[in-house]
């Protein structure tokens, strides 16, 4: 069962529709797929509208769960919670926080105002994870993501060794702007194990911490 909780379609900077990923995804065996567009205030009520109408022709016709999300991405750190708030309020079902890769210059205390969001579901591609930042993830039921992204992913080991310390539940996601990008069968299990998980926990997120997710998040 591929669950892939962040991709990207041509709302943001991804190329392809939602229902277009969601049919080649559909075609990999994805059992969930997650439409997480960059967004602010610009465009989160036409976005959220927009993928949330896709989503509902693609659950009615075929055997994959598109849900509607967002990444809130390179906003005002302080302003994460009233923003993350605001997408749920107007019907996102999963809201991303972009953590401080490694891979771009993301103002500092992201993290740490997205792990302390109640509205917030994961933390994606957090960088340099601090213990602190990881241990209120965990304590505020906040998932960390291990992801396959270009960039994104040269902090994987740091966010692995850190989050296992704390005990966090973990997220394997593709963060696809491509079709190109969706994962194939056992392909999660490459990313977390060159990230250092052993194959015992590899199985545990892509089996229990993955099916408690989508419990937490409605589906």
């Amino acid at each position: 069962m591929i669950c892939d909780f962040h991709t990207h379609t041509f709302f943001s900077d991804g190329g392809s529709s939602p229902v277009e990923l969601a049919r080649y995804a559909h075609v990999l065996g994805y059992k969930y797929i997650g439409f997480t567009d960059h967004t602010s205030y610009c465009n989160i009520d036409n976005l959220i509208e927009s993928i949330t109408r896709d989503c509902n022709l693609i659950n009615q016709y075929w055997n994959i769960v598109a849900i509607p999300g967002v990444e809130l991405t390179n906003i005002p750190a302080k302003s994460i919670n009233e923003m993350a708030k605001y997408a749920r309020e107007k019907g996102a079902r999963l809201v991303v926080a972009h953590g401080e890769s490694i891979g771009e210059k993301v103002e500092p205390g992201t993290n740490w105002e997205a792990v302390n969001s109640k509205y917030v579901d994961f933390l994606a591609h957090p960088g340099l994870l601090t213990l602190e930042e990881a241990q209120t993830a965990a304590k505020n039921d906040i998932y960390i993501e291990i992801t396959s992204r270009t960039g994104h992913s040269l902090s994987n080991g740091i966010v692995a060794r850190i989050g296992k310390q704390a005990g966090v539940k973990f997220l394997i996601n593709s963060d696809s702007h491509s079709h190109l990008d969706l994962y194939w069968e056992g392909r999660q299990e490459t990313i977390a194990l060159g990230a250092g998980f052993d194959k015992k926990h590899v199985k545990h997120i892509l089996d229990i911490d993955a099916k408690s997710f989508i419990k937490k998040i409605g589906y």
